[in-house]
């Protein structure tokens, strides 16, 4: 690492690290632009559900909507092995050499799908071609969400880190309305169910995944390691030892307690995220037609997201900002109170059929997702020493996404299936809350303190100076 006479990198003042704000921005971007892209794919995918069981399984099958949910929650079962893979190897080799690879297999991945060819042409073998994209999908962002959170963590100062780790989650909600804004203009232009839409329409959406992913694959490519990383020795004891047994060892010489706390709140997050982002979609358009409720139309549906999506947008960096003011549990804490008590109203809301109702159901919803937004980013990184954040993270991380959130969209449906209860998605929501209620009663709050086995970092030399001597 440069030394303090070299005011435009990261350097060391007083036994600070001093990282300038110019590269701090750069890393945030870069690292926020992988986020766009997954949730990019996201959007597209519970926008297109519908018409994505038209084009890839045979008329008429029985238990089309679970299965084209099912297909969407296989990508969650390769999540762990790609945490698997890639975190170690971040551990070891660095991040930014790990993020460039996870993003470009994730827009290779999701171009894919959009030059697979229909089922009309090739039969069942169109739906398992679907399948491995997803599956690749679902193998990059194993290595991409819980590096990306590595990435930001490390660079940012210790004062601003909230702030700075929550426009991750600006990019992921950003993703998730550019994927919804291009789909919601096609349906609009070409028509819901027009033939262009299923011939060659809904290709569109997924083919501007590679031009989204070679932007950020640029950016990605430019940054240097974190100072984080780039502090640790070649010897140090955790540094490149990281494995699936490396990361048990590590939990029992260290304790389960930050596996344990992080997979809580993760739970917590992704349940609620998952329920708002492919849940609802399709809820509103076909579950509830299907037990005699009244529906509203996808168009309408999409727009009504897009608003509050938009709303999200202003308030996760408002939220993230206030995080390092008083801390991120107070706000954590907020969002699975809140959860466990809108659940049910939310979703008595959505059921009602008016475009009032509806709104107001999915504001509640976004108000209690967004104070997960704002702090999990930079709240999980900060559970695990640097040596082997990556690989703990991503581990943690996907087993609890792949076992928990990923499914949340399959476990509804099954469940309003099986009871014809059409607030069952209330009760997966409650039951999420208390997941993470008790999770955060044991997460020490990290704010404003130094990410553990770093040094304290800083954005300027006054600042560092001013840390040293508070040290």
């Amino acid at each position: 690492m440069a030394n303090s006479s070299d005011p435009d990198g990261p350097h060391t003042v007083d036994g600070v690290v001093v990282t300038p704000p110019g590269l701090v921005r750069r890393a945030v971007t870069a690292s926020g632009i992988g986020n766009v892209t997954e949730w990019y794919d996201f959007g597209v995918y519970a926008y297109l559900e519908t018409t994505i069981q038209a084009v890839f399984l045979p008329p008429g099958t029985a238990g089309g909507p679970v299965i084209t949910a099912g297909l969407f929650a296989a990508s969650f079962l390769a999540r762990p092995f790609g945490g698997l893979f890639f975190g170690p190897l971040a551990d070891r080799i660095g991040r930014t050499k790990t993020l460039a690879t996870t993003m470009l297999l994730m827009a290779v991945a999701t171009f894919g799908i959009g030059v697979l060819p229909t089922y009309e042409s090739i039969g069942l073998a169109a739906p398992l071609l679907l399948l491995v994209c997803r599956l690749l999908q679902g193998f990059s962002t194993g290595g991409e969400y819980g590096g990306a959170m590595t990435f930001v963590a490390e660079y940012a100062p210790d004062r601003r880190r909230g702030f700075l780790a929550s426009w991750l989650e600006f990019g992921t909600i950003t993703g998730y309305l550019l994927g919804a804004g291009v789909v919601t203009i096609l349906q609009t232009t070409l028509g819901e169910d027009s033939p262009e839409l299923l011939s060659w329409g809904w290709r569109i959406p997924f083919l501007v995944a590679l031009p989204l992913g070679m932007i950020g694959l640029y950016l990605r490519y430019r940054l240097e390691e974190t100072p984080a990383f780039s502090q640790l020795s070649s010897s140090s004891e955790e540094q490149g030892k990281q494995s699936f047994l490396g990361f048990f060892r590590a939990a029992a010489r260290r304790g389960w307690r930050p596996v344990l706390v992080c997979a809580g709140l993760v739970i917590a997050f992704n349940v609620t995220n998952y329920t708002m982002t492919t849940v609802v979609p399709t809820y509103l358009t076909e579950t509830l037609g299907e037990y005699g409720a009244p529906t509203i139309s996808t168009t309408t549906s999409q727009v009504l997201q897009i608003v509050v999506l938009v709303l999200l947008l202003a308030l996760v960096p408002a939220l993230g900002r206030l995080s390092d003011r008083v801390g991120r549990k107070p706000i954590i804490v907020t969002g699975c109170i809140l959860i466990i008590v809108l659940a049910l109203p939310a979703f008595l809301l959505l059921r009602s059929g008016s475009i009032i109702g509806v709104l107001g159901g999915l504001v509640l919803l976004g108000l209690t997702l967004v104070c997960f937004n704002a702090t999990m980013p930079s709240t999980l990184p900060s559970l695990f020493y640097t040596g082997a954040r990556y690989g703990s993270l991503a581990i943690t991380f996907n087993v609890a996404v792949s076992l928990f959130g990923g499914t949340t969209s399959v476990i509804v449906e099954g469940l309003i299936a099986a009871t014809g209860v059409l607030v069952m998605p209330a009760v997966y929501l409650a039951l999420a809350g208390v997941v993470g209620l008790v999770a955060v009663r044991y997460l020490h709050d990290p704010v404003g303190e130094p990410l553990p086995g770093s040094d304290p970092a800083a954005s300027s030399d006054e600042e560092a100076r001013e840390l040293a001597r508070a040290a």
